[in-house]
């Protein structure tokens, strides 16, 4: 449910807010404020499902996007610059909180399962690229990208919402509670297998981020993670609107393209994880950041639908990748009370890179054209991966 508003606010974010203020230099304004928000509410939402689970977090994010989508909607139709900046904000503190599903995801595998765990959870974000496009292309076609037209579009956004809000609430047990009863069986203190709730878990004292930071491969994967995250949601976002506007395709054709970077992000992620488990963390995410840079800098000489369609679903291929490893490195090196707070410290940084580079993105977009883009988002990924190679392993195995 998620990933089907993902795309649509990545689709039409920008032309949201450029609709409404009717400035068209400012066209990487309306990703950065969703980005933004999201990395502001990132940690917050992490040291909160540290201390309260995963569900009630997951399910006030769900919350905060209905009312964004909403927001959003009426903004655009009454030509309420406030509305929509307020509709943005909440809708990127929702993607950012659905998007710590993942610790879930790391809380219910162990650490040799765990890369393949993650991917299974995120496997659900495949289905979200197909429901969008049924959806939101035949809600535009043959319209015009208006006030009214992208007024409907948040209006259905809602609904995956709504939709979002109630699977989550349907979640038992918390997977906290999973994976605390997975420390203790490890650590021999549980009979295998455990007692589901009658045995409590202790509770471990709080770990500062800096001490984390300090931890074995954290540091690299949280640069890569930043590099990965920045350059994907600003490729992503800006590419649709440069493909559909400065090469005048018609306007429906946006969501084609965002579905096919989506399906690369996520259609093939089961996959992924096995790979990742297979042959290391290290190998995977510096493979993904140099497939990432590959399919960037061919936006160079791309101008039609179907070339745009490969090449995003090779810049979400390679985001396969770096994601799931990084994440599965964060997660090998935290525990359950960890786990969480690191995730949101990572996506805290990976927002706030990628609503700069959006934004200045889009300024570069305009003033510059598609080089200042393909070949500044390809130097980005290419250069950690580099230095991940150099350096040699992520972090140990995992036990």
């Amino acid at each position: 449910m998620n990933s089907a508003t993902l795309q649509m606010s990545a689709a039409v974010a920008s032309l949201t807010l450029v609709s409404v203020l009717d400035i068209e230099g400012l066209l990487g304004l309306g990703p950065a404020i969703v980005l933004a928000a999201g990395a502001l509410a990132a940690l917050p939402a992490g040291l909160l499902m540290d201390r309260m689970g995963r569900v009630p977090i997951l399910a006030g994010g769900f919350g905060c996007g209905i009312a964004g989508c909403l927001l959003a909607a009426l903004g655009t139709a009454q030509g309420w610059a406030l509305a929509v900046l307020a509709g943005l904000v909440l809708v990127g503190t929702a993607s950012a909180t659905a998007l710590l599903a993942r610790t879930a995801a790391g809380d219910m595998y162990p650490p040799e399962r765990r890369a393949r765990g993650i991917a299974l959870v995120l496997f659900g974000s495949v289905f979200g690229a197909i429901l969008g496009p049924a959806v939101f292309s035949p809600l535009l076609a043959g319209r015009d990208l208006d006030g009214d037209a992208l007024s409907t579009l948040w209006i259905a956004a809602s609904g995956f919402m709504i939709a979002g809000l109630a699977i989550v609430l349907t979640v038992r047990p918390d997977p906290k509670r999973i994976a605390e009863l997975l420390a203790l069986q490890q650590g021999g203190l549980v009979p295998e297998p455990p007692p589901p709730l009658t045995i409590a878990a202790p509770t471990p004292p709080t770990t500062p981020v800096r001490e984390l930071l300090r931890r074995p491969g954290v540091v690299p994967a949280l640069v890569a993670a930043q590099a990965s995250f920045a350059v994907m949601v600003a490729v992503m976002t800006l590419t649709g609107a440069v493909v559909v506007d400065h090469h005048h395709h018609s306007a429906d054709n946006v969501f084609p393209i965002i579905g096919a970077h989506v399906i690369g992000m996520f259609g093939l992620i089961i996959v992924v994880g096995d790979i990742v488990d297979a042959v290391g963390r290290t190998r995977a995410l510096a493979g993904g950041l140099l497939l990432m840079a590959v399919s960037t800098i061919s936006l160079l000489w791309i101008t039609s639908v179907p070339a745009s369609m490969v090449a995003l679903f090779g810049l979400g291929l390679g985001w396969n990748f770096s994601f799931v490893a990084a994440t599965a490195v964060l997660s090998d090196m935290t525990e359950p009370g960890e786990r969480g707070k690191l995730l949101g410290f990572n996506d805290l940084l990976a927002g706030l890179t990628g609503a700069g580079l959006a934004l200045l993105g889009g300024l570069a977009l305009t003033a510059l054209g598609v080089a200042s883009l393909a070949i500044g988002g390809a130097a980005l990924v290419a250069a950690p991966a580099l230095w991940i190679l150099r350096e040699g392993r992520l972090a140990p195995a995992p036990a």
